[in-house]
């Protein structure tokens, strides 16, 4: 575990989940939390790339967290949410089916993930348990290059 990428003991996490698993991503990359609108679609997108919406006059991809981590294509609905994050330079919406809590990081909270090897170590800086289960810390950078988007030629 990269003890440069964890929140030190204080610091707050937002949980959020997407089918029977929960997440937490850094609340200092969160922007804001929104409800679900549908995305304008975005020709020859990647599979997790849902569209694109419009953040008082900006506009922003929207990331299907699920696809993009493995776990199936979402079915938003009334229910869905979209965390807008920062991620490097850019910002970003994430659909997810819910935001559950607000986590403080204390001592000792977050462990290393298991080692499994394979690319999913690099989505994941370490895990928590809480009430509900394991939760699993995103590195967002890692989740979502830093490059921006670039859609296919036709």
């Amino acid at each position: 575990m990269d003890s440069s990428r964890i929140p030190q003991p204080g610091a707050e996490l937002i949980s959020v989940r997407i089918g029977d698993q929960s997440y937490a991503i850094d609340i200092m990359a969160v922007r804001e939390i929104r409800g679900w609108t549908a995305a304008t679609p975005l020709p020859h997108a990647p599979p997790h790339v849902l569209g694109m919406m419009n953040l008082r006059g900006a506009i922003l991809p929207v990331i299907d967290l699920g696809s993009r981590l493995g776990l199936g294509p979402a079915e938003p609905n009334s229910s869905s949410v979209v965390v807008v994050a920062q991620i490097g330079e850019a910002q970003v919406g994430l659909v997810v089916d819910a935001v559950s809590d607000i986590l403080t990081v204390t001592q000792g909270l977050i462990q290393s993930p298991p080692d499994i090897g394979g690319e999913i170590l690099n989505y994941v800086n370490g895990v928590m348990t809480s009430d509900t289960g394991i939760v699993s810390l995103l590195s967002l950078d890692n989740v979502l290059p830093p490059e921006p988007i670039v859609l296919a030629a036709a």
